[in-house]
């Protein structure tokens, strides 16, 4: 009889412990949102700031700033590059050209849609192989994503957007071996500058007039 009762209690062992509460890693993890720089991602913690200058294509240096969260050999960080002002500062840089015409141009149309792929530009350069590439969007603006294995093995998972003349790049690097970061990857988002969620009705390029937002 005692044989039983313990045959008995070891057959509810793996249905108590689906009972208990899970502690995941995931649940440490923060909703961090920028009002500043419009934007909303889960980090394992509050991040850090700081102030960067940001050089284009073209030869500007702009203003942005990166929001960064180190946590052993995994790295989360979202750059975020104003390009509002780049038609003026090409403009100042070309007034008084004296040069042949197609040197005296002013080149922001081109400094604004090629801002996305100057950003994969970063990471192709990198020591590392790139294992996929492919055109997405987040919350229906457009974008690019990224994914490669860097020379220790480690993998990079990277996605850039371009929203109202902003550059953001979303980027974490986990260890060999480890999962990728979805908790990161998946919770992309922007927001307005009253920290309303934005999404759009239909794919938002930053080339064109923006569509009708969903209303929240």
């Amino acid at each position: 009889m005692r044989t039983l009762r313990v045959a008995r209690l070891c057959s509810l062992v793996p249905a108590l412990l689906l009972c208990l509460p899970v502690i995941g890693y995931g649940q440490e993890w923060i909703e961090y949102v920028s009002r500043e720089d419009m934007f909303t991602i889960n980090f394992p913690a509050q991040p850090k700031v700081e102030a960067i200058q940001w050089k284009t294509e073209f030869g500007l240096t702009i203003p942005g700033h990166v929001h960064r969260y180190d946590t052993g050999d995994s790295h989360y960080l979202v750059t975020v590059v104003d390009y509002s002002n780049v038609e003026k500062l090409h403009a100042d840089r070309v007034r008084g050209c004296t040069l042949y015409p197609d040197q005296c141009n002013n080149p922001y149309v081109a400094e604004l849609r090629g801002a996305m792929e100057y950003a994969v530009w970063q990471f192709l350069k990198r020591d590392g192989k790139v294992t996929y590439y492919a055109y997405g969007n987040a919350e229906l603006i457009e974008g690019r994503r990224l994914q490669m294995t860097n020379a220790d093995g480690s993998r990079t998972f990277a996605e850039i957007h371009m929203l109202e003349n902003r550059l953001y790049i979303f980027e974490a690097t986990v260890p060999k071996g480890a999962p990728p970061p979805a908790l990161f990857q998946q919770s992309v988002g922007f927001v307005d500058s009253n920290g309303v969620r934005v999404r759009y009705r239909s794919i938002y390029s930053n080339a064109y007039p923006p569509p009708a937002r969903v209303q929240y």
